[in-house]
C-alpha cells in the first residue's frame, strides 16, 4: 500500500473544516449526528481522506453508542492502532495506515455477540460508504 503524505495545507484544501478536525486534528464528531450511525446499506467503507478501503458493512453492528460501529477493519493492515492517553484516559486510538488519519477508538472486551469484542467506534465523518453493487 502506497502511503499519502501531504502538508497541513493540502489536507485544508482537500477536506472540509469538520473532516479536517476529525481526521487530522483527532476531533470527534458530536453522537448521533454522523450520517452512518443507523445506515445499513451493504458496502464498503472507506478513509474519507484518501480512499483506503477500512470496514465492511458486514462487520458493522449495533453497539448504540453514538457512532459507527464495527467488530474488526476489512484487512489487518488497514489502521493503525496507537496508545491514546489524552482525556485523562487511556484509550487505543484507529488511525488510517495509508494516511493517518484519525479515525476513531477501538474498545476490547464488552461483551458484544460479536466474533472479536471489539469495537471500533469510528467518526462517520472520516468515514465514505460505497454502496454494494
Amino acid at each position: 500500500m502506497d502511503k499519502v503524505v501531504k502538508s497541513e495545507g493540502e489536507w485544508r484544501v482537500q477536506l472540509s473544516p469538520e473532516e479536517f478536525h476529525v481526521l487530522r486534528e483527532a476531533g470527534t464528531e458530536r453522537p448521533f449526528t454522523g450520517e452512518y450511525v443507523d445506515t445499513k446499506t451493504e458496502g464498503v467503507y472507506s478513509c474519507r481522506a484518501c480512499g483506503a478501503e477500512l470496514f465492511r458493512s458486514d462487520a458493522k453492528f449495533e453497539s448504540h453508542c453514538g457512532w459507527p460501529s464495527f467488530f474488526e477493519p476489512s484487512e489487518s493492515e488497514a489502521v493503525r492502532l496507537i496508545d491514546d492517553r489524552s482525556h485523562g484516559m487511556v484509550r487505543t486510538e484507529v488511525r488510517c495506515a495509508r494516511c493517518d488519519s484519525h479515525l476513531g477508538h477501538v474498545f476490547r472486551g464488552e461483551g458484544y455477540a460479536t466474533p472479536t469484542d471489539d469495537r471500533y467506534c469510528i467518526n462517520s465523518v472520516s468515514l465514505r460508504l460505497q454502496p454494494a453493487e
